[in-house]
């Protein structure tokens, strides 16, 4: 995927750039966040980035998630780094929000077709609470891949013919903007309708099919915990052991020499220059348009 060892040492310093910024705005603002994934176990296990990843997300409640999407977008810490989160009038195929750089080139290949911010990026995912009903819990899915679906407006190949038809057959349904748009809104006021009950449970649910509905204890997300991570620190949900034994299994292992590779699916990656350079050549060509 990278070049050489340097562009992806490039790459890790300009995400680990971003998430500092994201952790400094988030205790400005008395919000919560922390890392998740794999940047979560780069931080116990490696003390930074597992060497050969460059990716960092991060978690937060929903509703310091919405807030922080309200202040970062009425005034952005830095000016480079661009928030986008999907809209009635935008959408980039993602469910999450996202920081982006714009002044570097990270080009994925489920996005080549649009018209967005092609930057680095580090994605940020709400944590929803989630209902103690097995039943429940199956109908708060439910809605969660209906406004996957409506909200990202792609249709999930690699998840079997029988998903990929029933995906087109709603879409197909659903043709106009304002109609997609009102369809994932109603599914996801019904998917977060929990959030202000007293749960013990919280669940990911705008996020992949391999991790949706993952539950965990509230109580392992009631605060975050600084770790150091390269030369900084960077807080992780208080029960950080708990939630990464519960997904990972004995994450302190490291995995065998042929599983260390980043998982991402880029086209084009340049940490040092705008993604505006290349434009009708990695993204937007001429045949797409």
């Amino acid at each position: 995927m990278y070049s050489e060892k340097t562009e992806l040492r490039q790459i890790q310093q300009k995400t680990l750039n971003i998430a500092k910024t994201i952790a400094s705005f988030c205790k400005q603002h008395d919000l919560l966040c922390y890392l998740c994934g794999g940047g979560a176990i780069g931080a116990v296990r490696e003390k930074g980035f597992v060497p050969w990843d460059d990716d960092l997300d991060f978690f937060m409640p929903r509703a310091d998630y919405e807030k922080f999407y309200q202040l970062w977008q009425k005034k952005p810490p830095v000016q480079e780094y661009v928030v986008e989160k999907a809209s009635k009038h935008f959408v980039n195929h993602n469910n999450f929000m996202t920081i982006r750089d714009r002044e570097t080139t990270f080009i994925k290949t489920y996005q080549q077709d649009l018209d967005i911010v092609h930057g680095i990026t580090v994605d940020i995912f709400p944590l929803d609470i989630a209902p103690e009903s097995v039943s429940k819990q199956k109908i708060q899915k439910f809605w969660s891949l209906i406004y996957a679906l409506f909200c990202e407006q792609v249709v999930p190949e690699s998840h079997g013919g029988l998903i990929s038809f029933g995906s087109r057959f709603l879409l197909g349904l659903f043709r106009s903007k304002s109609s997609r748009y009102k369809v994932w809104r109603f599914a996801e006021r019904q998917m977060t309708k929990y959030n202000k009950t007293d749960s013990s449970l919280v669940t990911e649910l705008c996020v992949g099919p391999k991790y949706m509905g993952n539950l965990y204890k509230r109580s392992d997300f009631a605060s975050a915990v600084e770790l150091t991570f390269e030369d900084t620190e960077l807080p992780l949900p208080i029960g950080y052991d708990h939630y990464l034994n519960q997904v990972f299994g004995n994450y302190m292992q490291r995995p065998e020499e042929k599983e260390q590779a980043p998982h991402h699916d880029a086209v084009f990656i340049d940490p040092n220059h705008s993604y505006q350079e290349y434009r009708g050549q990695y993204y937007l060509r001429k045949e797409e348009k």
